[in-house]
């Protein structure tokens, strides 16, 4: 961290020296500007060479872009999608000219004219202290801006224009935020305040109620959490997994999370649950953290802990409830027999999931259901309708177990109607089960999840990606 200081502080002093050279005054930093005058200083930066005055500007611009309302943020964005894309009759021109001599000279040019300005736009904003940070938050804007033109129904070439300037921003941000510069860092209750502050707030599957529920996480011998950190974003973690180390496998989410339990010894765990996995940086999705935490901590806990032999998960299964619903509400439902349809009416009823008998005509319907959801049921691009799902079984884990009632709270009903998996990250077969999932589609089942499946039902129909 003292060499982060440094550094920061280096580029401090950088930008304070460059700033006299482009005359801005302190007191300038902080004044406003509107979203053209913010575009005029982005121009001024992608064509200037020298280093103190380009940090300088970068920092400028952020803090100016910093001080815009929600919509002069927005059209700052729209102007930068627009006019900083790539020139199309450059690029057409360089494609003649490779055609005609495809040395490796017209290659360098063409990519060159491929790569829109606003990929060299971030780079620059990016020499300025903690630019980093800004332009995570500015990609989270640009969310807000693509989402609002497709509501206002706008021009075709602005929201193609903005598509591409955020996948300037997903590429630039794969690179800075590759594994190569990510910190594995154990959270306990030893960590600093402000950081585990940040692990309540950011927590997305199971919310923390409070610092007393915090340390029922984290403290006990029988509990880990984990989080990615990165240099660029000092004390900020990117992801952040909670373990349960217990005894066997965990059907429900309630035992793990009680607020009155005895921890397990260390040598009696022969199994890590992963009941909960939360990004924490909205500005970098699509960045892939998530397979390379949980294959380091299974690594890092069998280490640590002989003893351990099964690393699973204690997933939810958030779009189940909404398919469900859907099918069993069509004339033609896939994946359900008519006597599923009939059974799973009782869901609608209050409270069905405290009555024994309404219980068992559930499952009987329901636990087939969602092993045609998982097993049958295609996105158009062939892959399992499940989010979480695709997650999972894209890092090698194998559909363990389909959990009736694993999650009774009113979110867990809500979304799967109380339904959670387990997978299983078997280190024997990871790098297979990989291959096929990313070759073939092909879903890691075990056998007794097969079992489950129905086998008299007709082929499914993908569903729009809309709609997964």
């Amino acid at each position: 961290m003292a060499a982060i200081s440094f550094f920061g502080d280096l580029l401090q002093t950088i930008s304070d020296r460059g700033r006299d050279l482009i005359g801005i005054g302190r007191g300038d930093l902080a004044a406003r500007a509107t979203a053209q005058e913010l575009v005029k200083l982005c121009e001024d930066l992608i064509s200037r060479r020298g280093e103190a005055s380009g940090v300088a500007l970068a920092r400028l611009i952020l803090e100016r872009y910093a001080t815009l309302a929600k919509p002069e943020r927005g059209s700052f964005l729209r102007l930068v999608a627009t006019e900083f894309a790539a020139d199309h009759t450059a690029v057409d021109e360089a494609i003649a000219a490779y055609r005609a001599d495809p040395t490796r000279a017209a290659l360098s040019v063409l990519h060159d004219a491929a790569e829109p300005r606003s990929q060299e736009l971030i780079r620059r904003l990016n020499l300025a202290r903690d630019g980093t940070r800004a332009l995570v938050r500015m990609r989270e804007d640009l969310f807000g801006l693509r989402r609002d033109l497709r509501q206002e129904e706008a021009d075709p070439d602005v929201i193609d224009a903005a598509d591409s300037l955020d996948s300037d921003f997903e590429h630039l941000f794969a690179s800075w935020f590759n594994r190569g510069f990510l910190v594995l860092r154990h959270i306990d209750w030893t960590t600093p305040a402000h950081i585990l502050e940040k692990i309540i707030r950011y927590e997305a599957v199971h919310e923390i109620t409070g610092w007393d529920d915090l340390r029922r996480r984290i403290e006990p011998t029988d509990r880990r959490c984990f989080a990615f950190f990165h240099p660029a974003l000092v004390d900020e973690p990117l992801i952040f997994v909670e373990v349960a180390l217990t005894a066997g496998i965990a059907p429900a989410i309630a035992p793990i999370l009680a607020h009155e339990r005895e921890p397990l010894p260390l040598k009696a765990a022969t199994t890590a649950i992963f009941y909960s996995i939360s990004n924490c940086q909205k500005g970098l999705a699509g960045v892939t953290f998530g397979n390379f935490l949980i294959k380091q901590v299974v690594e890092d806990l069998a280490r640590e802990i002989p003893s351990l032999k099964t690393f699973v998960t204690l997933s939810p299964v958030p779009g189940f409830s909404a398919w469900l619903d859907r099918e069993r509400r069509s004339d033609a439902p896939q994946g359900l027999t008519r006597e599923d349809v009939e059974a799973l009416r009782l869901i609608d009823e209050p409270d069905w999931h405290g009555d024994k008998a309404k219980c068992e005509a559930v499952r009987k319907a329901m636990i087939p259901a969602a092993a045609a959801y998982f097993l049958r049921a295609k996105n158009e691009r062939g892959r399992p309708l499940d989010p979480v799902a695709r997650f999972h079984l894209g890092n090698g884990a194998r559909l363990e177990r389909l959990n009736f009632l694993g999650d009774v709270s009113g979110k867990g009903l809500a979304q799967s109607r109380g339904l959670m998996v387990n997978y299983l990250y078997d280190l024997t077969a990871i790098e297979k089960n990989h291959e096929t999932y990313a070759n073939l589609g092909t879903v890691a089942a075990s056998s007794a999840v097969s079992r489950e499946l129905r086998t008299n039902l007709p082929p499914m129909r993908a569903v729009a990606l809309a709609e997964a």
